[in-house]
């Protein structure tokens, strides 16, 4: 039995539409650096407190996901590793290592655009999220998909 309470909406939430869209901006700026686009913000009660997008390239460091950027961003302004009432938005779906760490920061909310087959924590294991996480998937899927797409073909151009 899934702990999750995972859907996709057809009429999208104006605030879910609107976060994403500025994690998509993120998510440029990682293309923009040639990082894996990929972005995140953090959402505390309707206040942005954390942002971040790939740096693993930048920072040579495997683990420098946007959603560990994002994260690292969001507990220092907040002064606290808990973020209880706050929401992640980012581009592609966590893979485990980020899962992990949303489980332990008890993040109340999970939404991302794009799904990832192979490295997706889907994939592997859905029982990755602290069981009171709430994980809302699609939103803006092709919007953020494309991105990764067009990163892709750049890149085997």
């Amino acid at each position: 039995m899934s702990y999750y309470n995972f859907s996709e909406e057809k009429d999208l939430p104006q605030e879910d539409e609107h976060y994403m869209r500025l994690a998509l901006q993120e998510a440029q700026l990682a293309f923009d650096q040639e990082e894996i686009p990929i972005g995140a913000i953090v959402v505390c009660k309707g206040r942005i407190v954390g942002r971040g997008h790939n740096l693993t390239e930048q920072l040579n460091d495997v683990t420098a996901h946007a959603e560990m950027q994002a994260f690292t961003a969001a507990s220092l302004t907040l002064g606290g590793k808990y973020l209880k009432d706050c929401t992640l938005y980012v581009t592609v779906e966590p893979c485990v290592m980020c899962a992990g760490a949303a489980y332990w920061t008890q993040i109340s909310r999970i939404v991302y655009g794009a799904s990832e087959e192979k490295r997706g924590f889907t994939s592997k294991n859905a029982n990755l999220l602290h069981p009171k996480t709430i994980t809302q998937k699609g939103v803006l899927a092709l919007e953020c998909a494309q991105l990764m797409k067009r990163f892709f073909e750049n890149k085997r151009g």
